[in-house]
């Protein structure tokens, strides 16, 4: 996930954000993990489960963890510099690339990675549109796309399979700042959630070339700040910073147009959201009131129920959970470090 329309062309907004203002003092149920760089913006697991790349907003740099199995423990690797304001960080299926979007420099940082130490060798950064904040990898590992909040588009990238190096295509318009997007596990639709329309723009992949040609919107909250498609390719979900609340959505399988469901009350501020692997619970990081609510998901309807909330550090941007679903890091932004917690299979608690 990334920093949030909070960091965009609006002023206050980015202004409240970078310095913290709002909300009181969390505090994690867990011992927080240091982060190398400051203001860690979003974060990402790669698929293998072992390691844990953070993008740092404020030292424009990705720190490079390593996961302890038993216990989801991260042990600190090197760091590598990245763009301007880096806020958003996804690697791609086969474990051999990271991508982070610069919302400063207006790029795509491009990385190789060392499948030992799962340290970064930086390649060719690719140009993008204006505050690329939120990024995601197709499950082929062909194409990439690039949410650009200050252009109002969406940036397409062709993957090369053997270095990671990204050729642009045609860039495709979405709603007003596009602040999140995902990819359905199908490949075959791509959603943003924007921020200044306060809708879903909807689109379908060409298979062949890694183009988008846009469907219907369809309408959200107050602000929508992050989007999340569950395993099975049924259902979206969309935290909403403004209205403090997740909508719903069923997804067409034919043609990737959703379908409204019930909204799901959450904590003040929703602005990064996860499906657990197994598909049974999601995930919403409040900023402004310092905490993760967690929802079990109705796996016939997609509708969520509340269920136990954790506590967590200072404004917490991010939220990840490993492939094995066992365990959960989120990125605190204004204390600089990261929560990890165990997830309880049953209830999907963290602890």
């Amino acid at each position: 996930m990334t920093m949030g329309l909070r960091l965009s062309s609006l002023a206050l907004v980015f202004a409240i954000m970078i310095t913290a203002c709002g909300g009181g003092g969390g505090g994690s149920d867990t011992a927080p993990v240091l982060v190398t760089g400051t203001y860690p913006a979003a974060l990402a697991v790669d698929p293998s489960g072992r390691f844990v790349y953070v993008a740092n907003w404020g030292s424009n740099n990705i720190s490079v963890y390593r996961i302890n199995p038993a216990t989801g423990a991260l042990t600190a690797g090197a760091v590598a510099a990245a763009g301007t304001k880096p806020g958003g960080i996804a690697v791609d299926p086969s474990g051999k690339f990271v991508y982070a979007a610069n919302w400063g420099s207006n790029s795509i940082s491009v990385f190789t990675t060392d499948p030992t130490s799962g340290a970064l060798t930086a390649g060719t950064a690719a140009a993008a549109g204006t505050n690329p904040n939120a990024i995601a990898v197709d499950p082929s590992g062909r194409f990439v796309y690039a949410a650009n909040a200050g252009s109002n588009n969406i940036s397409v990238y062709r993957i090369n399979p053997t270095t990671g190096a990204l050729t642009a295509g045609t860039a495709a318009a979405a709603g007003t700042n596009p602040d999140g997007i995902a990819v359905d596990p199908s490949g075959k639709f791509v959603y943003t959630a924007n921020w200044g329309s306060h809708n879903i723009s909807v689109f379908t992949i060409d298979p062949v070339t890694g183009a988008l040609t846009a469907g219907a919107a369809a309408a959200a909250g107050t602000n929508p700040d992050a989007i999340a498609v569950d395993p099975s390719g049924k259902f979206v979900y969309v935290a909403n910073w403004g209205s403090n609340n997740i909508s719903t959505y069923t997804i067409n399988q034919t043609t990737g147009s959703l379908t409204a469901g019930p909204t799901a009350f959450a904590g003040i501020s929703p602005d990064a959201i996860a499906v657990d692997p197994s598909g049974k619970f999601v995930y919403a990081t409040n900023w402004d009131s310092n905490n993760i609510w967690v929802y079990n998901i109705n796996a016939a309807t997609g509708a969520l129920t509340a269920g136990p909330v954790a506590g967590t550090g200072m404004n917490p941007s991010s939220i990840a959970v490993d492939p094995s679903g066992r365990f959960a890091y989120v990125a605190n932004e204004s204390d600089s470090n990261l929560s990890i917690y165990r997830i309880n299979a049953n209830t999907g608690a963290l602890q």
